[in-house]
């Protein structure tokens, strides 16, 4: 296992928007959405009744097979409202926030164990910020990892800058990391090119380089310490691993982080301040026009729309333009001066620095499922991506195992969705044998 991983398969995607390196508001959201369906494997049961008053920190929900894992408020305030769907599915739970936040207090000590680690994480509600691999669900807690992973970084398609975000955390980070050693041994990624986080202690650190998704911990996982059938190991993202460190020194639930305003349809690429659940309307300004709002980055984020709020594991909010609009001639073109190629169909590679003002136009519809060499282009794994998606799409669980359904997530096969002549919608297939897994091998 070596400490420094140089990959070169992949793509970075040059679109408009990159935030500049600054803050330019701080969101105080009369509203605060808590939303179940950010967490996958968890079935929601309400603790709380429209009118009922909590801190930030109190349970609003528990896990109906695992009462033991709770969702708690970011903010303190009272519950204005219940959201539900078709047959009274449970979609959100919405705070109406203080202007003076209470907190509950869960005392600021270290743990001493990994049983005391797992205690207060499951009870200040930070336990859902684990993920638990294979099939990226909410953590077990009577699972045993064999190692817990953190990517410091990310190269997604304008995704937050970490150095920026969490440059001043390295404390929390550092508390988080200590915390989470006790219960497994920690694998932490930062950029080779130089990080704030270099200097993390009590974790194996691995140097990491190379184009997207070389940030992504499934890639990293699949480099370290690939996952064999039986096997689990957990993943956090850094922004919830300060957040965890944070609650070890300050005995205090605080979700705030800094928020990435960013795509070409941003009025402006720049990062605001604000809570999970904040309503989209309360952190940008949306432009005038058929604009897609995408809670998280372009390849793997979620729709949220103009009436939707922050998801708990998204600092990122990318605003695209829908492409509703046919071009002239198309793909005949011989010079198509606007549109970015990553298999040199254009020219492109010609201007290796420019940024393009892409929209969500697929140019095409989907067509005979081709077979080319372009997903294993940009899939730096040791994995054969078409093979898996084909036993995904055959239900064959045999297959899927023998092709690697236990190393990825849809997000590690993200670059397929964009490369694929074929314009299929891969990381849906992905996620629909994970399920079939999930059905069939509980």
């Amino acid at each position: 296992m070596s400490n420094n991983l140089d990959l070169k398969k992949g793509l970075n995607i040059p679109i408009k928007g990159v935030p500049a390196p600054e803050v330019v508001k701080t969101v105080k959201p009369d509203i605060i959405a808590i939303k179940p369906t950010d967490f996958a494997g968890l079935t929601p049961r309400l603790l709380v009744k429209e009118g009922d008053v909590v801190k930030a920190g109190s349970p609003v929900m528990t896990d109906k097979l695992r009462p033991e894992i709770l969702l708690t408020s970011p903010v303190s305030g009272k519950v204005e409202s219940i959201v539900r769907g078709e047959k009274r599915k449970l979609l959100a739970v919405l705070v109406k926030a203080d202007a003076q936040q209470e907190y509950v207090d869960f005392g600021a000590q270290a743990p001493k164990t990994a049983q005391e680690v797992k205690e207060l994480l499951l009870k200040s509600g930070l336990w859902v910020s684990l993920v638990q691999r294979p099939y990226g669900t909410v953590a077990s807690p009577d699972a045993q990892p064999k190692a817990i992973f953190v990517s410091s970084f990310s190269t997604a398609p304008l995704a937050a800058d970490t150095d920026f975000v969490l440059g001043s955390a390295v404390a929390d980070i550092q508390a988080g990391v200590d915390a989470l050693a006790k219960v497994a041994p920690v694998h932490f990624a930062v950029k080779k090119a130089g990080s704030a986080f270099a200097g993390i202690k009590n974790a194996t650190v691995h140097s990491v380089s190379g184009p997207h998704p070389a940030g992504n911990v499934g890639v990293q996982i699949s480099h370290i310490a690939p996952i064999q059938k039986g096997e689990t190991v957990w993943t956090v993202s850094l922004l919830l691993l300060a957040a965890i460190g944070k609650l070890v020194n300050t005995g205090k639930l605080d979700l705030t982080r800094k928020v990435a305003i960013t795509g070409p349809c941003a009025p402006k690429a720049a990062y605001v301040v604000a809570l999970p659940g904040t309503p989209v309307k309360e952190l940008t300004d949306l432009p005038a026009g058929d604009i897609r709002v995408v809670g998280g980055d372009a390849l793997t984020g979620e729709v949220l729309g103009a009436d939707g709020c922050l998801g708990f594991f998204q600092d990122q909010l990318t605003l695209l333009e829908e492409g509703t609009a046919r071009e002239w001639f198309g793909w005949a073109k011989p010079f198509r001066p606007s549109v970015f190629s990553s298999s040199w169909c254009y020219f492109s590679w010609l201007t290796p620095k420019k940024e393009y003002k892409m929209d969500t136009n697929l140019h095409g519809g989907p067509r005979a499922f081709v077979e080319t060499k372009c997903f294993e282009d940009v899939t730096p794994m040791d994995i054969f991506p078409i093979y898996l998606i084909k036993a995904c799409l055959a239900g064959d669980i045999e297959k899927m195992e023998k092709f690697g359904i236990y190393e990825v997530l849809p997000e590690d096969l993200a670059l397929c969705d964009y490369v694929d002549p074929s314009k299929n919608e891969i990381q849906a297939i992905i996620q629909k044998g994970i399920d079939l897994m999930i059905k069939e091998m509980a």
